[in-house]
């Protein structure tokens, strides 16, 4: 495991792709949490949620950093190299406290 994140130069300035977990809403599902991949911008539910869309999409697409859409939350995780970081970019979410 790394000590420190190779994966910086990934990380974009996005917005959210959804209002919420594009897969849930999509399939009328629920979440627990919500990440945001700082590559593209989409959406994912956390790893306590069932579908577990934010590991999966990086799964698919290799994106290597998220952070999370939580209010009060102050990380981001890079999954390529298992390391929690400091707030990457401040997401403009304005919806979300209406959603959670």
């Amino acid at each position: 495991m790394e000590t420190i994140c190779t994966h910086m130069l990934e990380i974009r300035q996005v917005q959210p792709r959804t209002r919420g977990c594009g897969s849930c809403l999509d399939a009328g599902g629920d979440w627990v949490h919500l990440r945001i991949c700082l590559t593209c911008g989409e959406v994912g539910c956390c790893n306590a949620s069932s579908g577990r869309h934010s590991m999966r999409h990086y799964l698919e697409t290799g994106h290597p950093v998220m952070q999370s859409l939580e209010p009060h939350d102050e990380w981001a995780f890079c999954w390529v190299d298992e390391i929690f970081l400091l707030p990457q970019i401040r997401v403009h979410a304005p919806w979300l406290e209406q959603v959670l």
